[in-house]
């Protein structure tokens, strides 16, 4: 948000690449559709503008590690960034993640220089993709499903809740209250 009060979008490229990655994100997602039985495209993929999700246990019978795997490789065959989610797959073209992303808003929405201040913030997150968080923040935390995938967590939380979801979020702000 702005000194205007109005939303603005805030892309990390021009029109014309976001265009060519949106036109090579429908081609994988036509090659994953067909290559692994039982996927689907995530129901909020409509409201996506930078990546490709695809669902392997929201609102689909839930998929195997080998299938999620196979999603994997397919995006990554495809020059993409792929990471797991708690019910996606997301994949992304562009060599960032949810860090760089978190510096840039900070920085460019706050001037906050995330580095000299990061052991004042707390990250809790539930899944693969929340590694780069995990590993940055001092006080980072996982919610108790992360354990699900905790063997393909490069980089573990601080400390894991002993609830899941939404339930260990709560969990934390409890103990933060208190």
């Amino acid at each position: 948000q702005q000194k205007d009060g109005r939303l603005h979008q805030r892309y990390l490229f021009d029109a014309a690449t976001r265009a060519q990655n949106r036109q090579k994100m429908l081609a994988v997602r036509e090659q994953i559709l067909k290559q692994v039985p039982g996927s689907d495209v995530a129901s909020d993929q409509n409201y996506r503008e930078a990546d490709l999700a695809i669902d392997f246990c929201e609102d689909v019978a839930p998929l195997s590690r080998d299938a999620v795997d196979k999603i994997v490789q397919i995006m990554r065959a495809a020059g993409m960034q792929a990471k797991i989610s708690s019910i996606h797959v997301n994949g992304w073209f562009g060599n960032y993640d949810k860090l760089t992303m978190t510096r840039l808003l900070l920085k460019e929405q706050f001037g906050v220089e995330l580095d000299t201040v990061k052991q004042a913030y707390a990250f809790i997150g539930d899944s693969p993709n929340d590694a780069p968080m995990f590993e940055y923040f001092p006080n980072s935390f996982g919610v108790q499903n992360l354990e699900d995938f905790i063997d393909r967590v490069e980089h573990k939380p601080a400390y894991i809740m002993q609830n899941p979801a939404g339930a260990g979020f709560v969990e934390l702000v409890d103990y933060l209250l208190e």
